[in-house]
């Protein structure tokens, strides 16, 4: 969980939403999906440029707004962005093509 989002003072208020979110991602089968990890989305993606003056009922409604499409985009792109692949080698390869 990034430290420093204007939002990180509502997460206990908010954890409820986020389990009913991560339940729902079960229910379609992404059982690797974490409570930080929808956190983390949350922060750095949808909620990039915080408003002053937000509502509790706005970031519960983000929250159960959230499509697993979404989640899992913004969770590959992060992987390639921090991962340094060999291209030349064989077996990174076949890592990547997993």
């Amino acid at each position: 969980m990034e430290k420093s989002h204007a939002y990180n003072h509502f997460f206990s208020d908010v954890k409820p939403a986020l389990i009913s979110k991560l339940e729902e991602f079960r229910l379609l089968g992404y059982h690797d999906v974490s409570e930080s990890g929808l956190w983390d989305f949350l922060t750095r993606k949808k909620w990039k440029k915080p408003k002053a003056e937000i509502k509790l009922y706005e970031i519960i409604d983000d929250i159960l707004s959230v499509k697993v499409s979404d989640y899992i985009s913004f969770t590959t792109i992060e992987t390639y962005k921090n991962h340094d692949f060999n291209l030349e080698d064989e077996n990174e390869w076949k890592e990547l093509l997993k």
